[in-house]
């Protein structure tokens, strides 16, 4: 509960600050650039040493990429189909394709499953969405925002990519047996906890309810996928189709059902693909998304 009311404070504090004539609007571009630089690999050197693998874990790191070819299928189609421009296209696929599997997901997870509910959510989130966007969905937003990239060039963004990086070495690190010093355990994750409130206040900053915005077609489409058909997706595939049940498939099903990643939407806006869209898929599909898990919830649970 804690978590949430600081998702909702600091995403308030960041809205209120547009206000303050003294406060420097731009502010938000150095704070993504530390997210993304400091904090997210400070979370993948805490939490991937730790996984302990076993062939059942496909499930929920499997549910990340599924879900994000998914989304690259939907949106490629349709913005092939009414002409979209390649931003457009480009951020609905990121900013629909990937589920706040942390900052939300862990709490409501721990909250309705325990420990072991958030072991699994943990890999949702780490193996599967966070490699994810560290790859292909760098790839999506470096393709989208500039098409005359080169393959040498992209692959170069990739490598140098300090999650990326992180991640490599967490995965040595894992397949070694190796773990930081407890001290050095402790600094990493009081830096990954900085991400949900820093995050947050970068998303108010940026957030406009312009009731006339020309983004809001686009911003029901992108979280209609996003709250209702990528989890719908994976609980056919999984439940119906594969026959798979059990707490950690239920874990996984609303883990897909969370509101959109937050940065993803950071790292679409910072490649300039609809930053107020991106801003406003934040916004409102945090809220809306309590809604939507409560149906989610009674459907992993009783159907």
């Amino acid at each position: 509960m804690l978590n949430i009311i600081i998702i909702f404070i600091s995403l308030m504090l960041g809205i209120a600050c547009q206000y303050v004539p003294w406060f420097p609007k731009q502010s938000y571009k150095k704070l993504n650039k530390f997210i993304i630089n400091f904090c997210l690999p400070a979370l993948t050197l805490y939490f991937i040493p730790k996984v302990k693998w076993q062939i059942e874990l496909l499930y929920p790191i499997g549910a990340a990429w599924i879900s994000f070819a998914f989304s690259i299928l939907f949106f490629a189609i349709l913005g092939s189909y009414f002409k979209w421009s390649k931003k457009l296209t480009g951020a609905l696929i990121i900013t629909s394709g990937f589920a706040n599997t942390s900052f939300l997901g862990f709490p409501i997870i721990e909250a309705l499953y325990g420990k072991s509910g958030l072991e699994t959510a943990i890999l949702v989130d780490q193996p599967g969405c966070f490699v994810v966007l560290s790859t292909f969905g760098l790839l999506v937003a470096i393709s989208y925002s500039n098409g005359s990239a080169s393959l040498a060039e992209m692959f170069k963004k990739i490598v140098f990519f300090l999650p990326f990086i992180a991640f490599c070495g967490s995965i040595l690190m894992n397949v070694f047996g190796y773990e930081f010093v407890d001290e050095i355990q402790f600094g990493l994750k009081k830096i990954g906890s900085l991400i949900t409130p820093l995050a947050l206040f970068s998303v108010g900053l940026q957030l406009k309810f312009d009731s006339k915005s020309k983004h809001f077609p686009f911003l029901a489409l992108g979280l209609f996928f996003k709250l209702i058909l990528m989890p719908l997706f994976i609980y056919v595939l999984y439940v119906l189709i594969l026959k798979q049940h059990g707490p950690q498939i239920e874990v996984t099903v609303l883990e897909m059902a969370m509101a959109p990643m937050i940065t993803a939407c950071i790292i679409a806006s910072t490649h300039g693909l609809k930053p107020k869209l991106c801003s406003m898929m934040i916004g409102f599909g945090i809220p809306l998304s309590f809604l939507t898990l409560v149906f989610w919830y009674f459907v992993v649970k009783y159907i």
